[in-house]
């Protein structure tokens, strides 16, 4: 009598549909299922164990501990015999007196003399494939090494969707990759196209208001410096769209040695700081290794901030740094108009404002922050604020070495 070809599950169709799903097929070793099998083969002292998947017209194995083939034909499966009764082990004592299995290519080779397995059930009730032990020998298993194997089943079963839902976030993840790039991109060429007409809207206000200077009255001299102002404002919007979106290249800088007191000097003069506004430098002046471009960024928008956010007749700006082994630490406080309690905990979200108005009585934009929090972020670190209204605001960020 020759061995018995196993049949096609009922719902064969569906069953390979879910399988080449978990696009787990034809991938390469991982620990995590190699500790499976050999784990199942200690239990069970068996000379190898197997994580079985039933393919079209093959048997493939995801983890093989004590057997060196990677797959064989389908016709040859043992495991194909198990997958037709889902909810049973199949337990093959010795494989020589087993009418379907007697004059199987492995069993004739002595490979296969004992088979025991415990389907893998997806959550769906797919059979997709088997934990088996083996051996060139007749055995048996005791009740507990047979609850070991189970349990161990249901691991991989676990572990098969874990990794398909790994995969799933990738191709999420890789989706909103792709479409931030093209933000980013639309972003910049938008950005790129308004600042030239924004600067010839400011340039012919400016002539025109010099051309009709004698026949300009009051109201009339008003509306051209609104017009020149809000060209103002859209051009400081614009920049701050490209200076978000070109964080994180900004972020791949690599580190350099700088002084951070120099740093903190070039961008005071950046800032064009006047009279009435005192920013004090830590005391120490030391030496840092990091991304000087990305801090550049950090400080150039937070020291603008306190600024630009003050209410008060002389700006006080206190900058502090500390480090330890892992992390530089910054602390920039200002004695500015303070951010309301309601409004911490959205402060470094895009396109959120704080206060109604900066010194200047314009309106900010909440793209600043948003950007420093991302660059902090990139950079291994993290930030904070604490503010009192009417009085402080402090933030507290550090970047890792």
């Amino acid at each position: 009598m020759k061995m018995i070809i196993p049949e096609h599950p009922v719902n064969e169709d569906f069953r390979i549909e879910a399988l080449k799903s978990l696009g787990i097929l034809d991938t390469e070793p991982e620990n995590e299922f190699d500790e499976i099998t050999a784990l199942a083969a200690y239990l069970c002292d068996t000379e190898a164990a197997l994580i079985s998947l039933v393919d079209n017209d093959r048997e493939w194995f995801k983890s093989s501990h004590g057997f060196s083939t990677k797959e064989i034909p389908r016709d040859q499966s043992f495991c194909a015999h198990s997958i037709l009764d889902p909810d049973t082990p199949l337990i093959v004592n010795d494989a020589r007196i087993d009418k379907r299995f007697h004059d199987n290519p492995l069993t004739l080779k002595g490979t296969v003399i004992f088979y025991a397995s415990i389907p893998l059930i997806d959550k769906n009730g797919f059979a997709l494939g088997t934990l088996c032990v083996i051996d060139s020998l007749p055995k048996k298993l005791s009740d507990k090494q047979l609850e070991a194997l189970k349990s161990l089943a249901h691991q991989v079963v676990i572990l098969f969707e874990l990794n398909k839902k790994n995969k799933d976030l990738e191709k999420i993840e890789d989706k909103l990759r792709k479409r931030n790039e093209s933000l980013k991109e639309f972003a910049r060429v938008i950005s790129h196209d308004l600042k030239m007409p924004l600067a010839n809207v400011i340039t012919t206000s400016d002539l025109l208001k010099l051309k009709l200077a004698n026949d300009l009255d009051k109201e009339t001299s008003e509306y051209f410096e609104y017009i020149k102002q809000s060209s103002f404002s859209m051009s400081d919007y614009i920049n701050d769209v490209l200076d978000h979106y070109e964080s994180d290249s900004l972020a791949q800088n690599k580190p350099e040695s700088f002084k951070l007191n120099h740093l903190l000097k070039e961008i005071a003069e950046l800032l064009s700081i006047k009279p009435d506004c005192t920013i004090n430098f830590p005391k120490s002046n030391p030496t840092l290794k990091s991304n000087k471009s990305a801090l550049k960024q950090i400080f150039f928008n937070l020291i603008g901030n306190s600024i630009k956010y003050n209410d008060k007749e002389h700006i006080i700006i206190d900058i502090e740094h500390s480090e330890d082994k892992v992390f530089y630490y910054f602390k920039v406080t200002d004695n500015g108009m303070g951010i309301p309690e309601d409004n911490i905990d959205t402060i470094f979200e895009l396109f959120t404002t704080a206060n109604g108005t900066d010194r200047s009585g314009n309106k900010g934009n909440g793209i600043g922050l948003s950007t420093v929090k991302k660059l902090v972020t990139t950079l291994g670190g993290c930030i904070k604020v604490k503010s009192k209204l009417g009085t402080q605001t402090t933030f507290d960020f550090s970047i890792k070495k």
